[in-house]
């Protein structure tokens, strides 16, 4: 029965862990990126646990904060190689890649966060790091950072 459960949780946590090095070859938005492996066709990733201003929503106007968002993505992952790591669910119900994005060994979704380009947006069932990516959100609310400084509270 240890040895199950040591198992499962290994394997749960080995598919969670960053994978190759890809290249961010577009970015569409503060939380929304496109990136390739070798010669491999551009895959669109939704960065987990994170939910920026609006920029290109069809039917929503341009939200606060959300050029400067994008702006930032776009300043630090553009033309990087960035590892991905996988949560629980792999896409969302637009097909797009759900994963956690790092740069330099660090996770950018708790940057944006922590710099106040991010809002916590849990899209269950992943949650592998929501606690940590609250405290961020948490902190830079109470320091009055980024979004929650230009921002009017409904933002």
């Amino acid at each position: 029965m240890a040895v199950a459960s040591v198992a499962g949780w290994w394997l749960g946590t080995e598919h969670r862990a960053a994978t190759a090095p890809y290249r961010v070859v577009d970015v569409f938005d503060g939380d929304t990126i496109a990136v390739t492996r070798g010669s491999g066709a551009p895959e669109t990733i939704r960065l987990l646990g994170v939910d920026t201003p609006e920029t290109h929503h069809p039917r929503k106007p341009v939200q606060c904060y959300g050029p400067e968002a994008a702006a930032y993505t776009t300043r630090r992952l553009f033309g990087e190689v960035v590892q991905l790591e996988d949560d629980v669910e792999r896409h969302d119900i637009y097909g797009r890649r759900l994963a956690y994005v790092y740069l330099d060994g660090k996770n950018y979704e708790r940057e944006l966060l922590r710099k106040g380009y991010a809002r916590l947006l849990v899209i269950e069932p992943n949650h592998a790091h929501a606690r940590d990516m609250l405290d961020d959100e948490l902190n830079a609310r109470a320091h009055h950072v980024g979004l929650w400084a230009a921002c009017e509270p409904s933002g």
